[in-house]
């Protein structure tokens, strides 16, 4: 990512020329965390594609924050990171470039890095018994998978944020456009005004609670299939262009900065309520009751927001500085992404089946391990081959000089 050497005081236009290593950092971070919670679905009591029979409820409880952070701060920083790639090139290389890293490892991963998920989940569930060269076949039924079991092995699993932020990108260059054009400058200028007020930016939540209460009563469940997920589409596809807007002059960062505790504050509010209201009300309640549901979902699309702005506002004040491995972290990590649940599943699958251990040892061993053997693959088959570079979304040739 990119921030400006220009001073304060130019032009609001005035726009970035250095890295934004912040925004580099946040992601790896967020990715990382990505690993530990999906491990975590394995000891909780939500779905997943295996489970243990012993589940964590302190885990479990982290891992409905986390929730509400992950995904969307990474949808946050696609979008800033959009923001710097047009300033770089045109819209059709854009779309281009689109099309190279997203399209392209998606494909690939229908195909070869997802495949054995479903395989070892039909295996856990009794659903399949053969061997995987028996079951791959299945595959080319090109019948969508669900998540009772009942149907194919044709699915994107957790590659659907790579889905997601294809489609967001493609749809969105109209928007970036007309963001470019007198009259976007003129909507650019009134949101610098909301956010230069103190917890300004807060305000902005309104945008995705409207969206969640029209959507939400229609589409209620993530499925993250596009068709019967509009609402958490639309949520995600407006922090995507939150992300863009919220970079896009270089005073931005450093009013958001100064801003970092009133986020804080917010966040650790709807935090407060999140947890209160879980404590009062179960999950059967929360969802007959029809205010408190509302009530429910306003709440979460708040700690959503804040959490995000938290977040950036305090990665530019304490992650905006580069390191000798950041450039090499900052490649790895799509790869990473591409891999880590394929490899979670395929591991917890034995350990859950041939051990002994349990949660917690089998937790850190399930990641640990996970870890280990992602950025091997990445380091000993991705990334010294031009072949497997293209198909994890890693364009460049490796980097053999330091940066500065």
């Amino acid at each position: 990512m990119e921030f400006p050497s220009q001073p304060l005081t130019q032009s609001p236009s005035s726009v970035v020329s250095t890295r934004r290593y912040d925004l580099d950092w946040l992601r790896i971070i967020a990715i990382l965390t990505l690993l530990f919670y999906h491990t975590g679905m394995i000891y909780v009591s939500w779905g997943w594609h295996i489970k243990s029979a012993e589940h964590s409820q302190p885990m479990e409880e982290v891992m409905r924050w986390l929730h509400r952070w992950r995904m969307p701060l990474l949808f946050f920083i696609s979008g800033a990171g959009t923001f710097f790639a047009l300033k770089r090139r045109s819209y059709g290389a854009y779309a281009g470039e689109r099309f190279r890293r997203l399209f392209i490892p998606l494909v690939f991963g229908m195909f070869v890095i997802v495949p054995p998920q479903i395989y070892i989940e039909w295996l856990f569930r009794g659903i399949f018994s053969g061997s995987y060269a028996d079951f791959y076949p299945n595959v080319f039924h090109f019948e969508p998978y669900k998540d009772d079991g009942t149907g194919g092995a044709f699915s994107w699993h957790h590659l659907w944020f790579v889905a997601y932020l294809f489609l967001y990108s493609l749809l969105s260059i109209p928007l970036f456009w007309w963001l470019k054009s007198a009259p976007g400058e003129r909507f650019i200028g009134r949101v610098s005004q909301l956010i230069s007020r103190p917890g300004g930016a807060l305000s902005l939540v309104i945008i995705l609670i409207i969206s969640q209460l029209i959507l939400k009563p229609f589409f209620p469940e993530e499925t993250h299939s596009i068709f019967d997920d509009w609402a958490y589409f639309v949520k995600n596809l407006l922090l995507f262009w939150a992300g863009y807007v919220l970079v896009s002059r270089s005073e931005f960062a450093a009013i958001l900065t100064a801003q970092r505790r009133i986020f804080l504050g917010a966040t650790v509010f709807c935090t407060v309520l999140l947890y209160g209201s879980r404590a009062i009300w179960t999950d059967d309640t929360i969802d007959e009751i029809r205010w408190l549901n509302i009530l429910y979902t306003i709440n979460s699309d708040c700690l959503v927001w804040f959490s995000v702005l938290m977040t950036v506002a305090c990665g530019y004040r304490y992650l905006n500085a580069n390191h000798p491995i950041l450039p090499h972290l900052t490649e790895a990590v799509y790869p990473f992404y591409i891999l880590h649940q394929t490899v979670i599943v395929l591991i917890g699958y034995w350990v859950l089946k041939q051990t002994t251990l349990g949660v917690y040892d089998g937790f850190l061993f399930v990641s640990l391990s996970t870890l280990l053997v992602c950025v091997s693959l990445y380091w000993f088959l991705i990334r010294p081959f031009k072949l497997t570079r293209v198909l994890f979304g890693v364009l460049a040739k490796p980097d053999k000089t330091p940066r500065q």
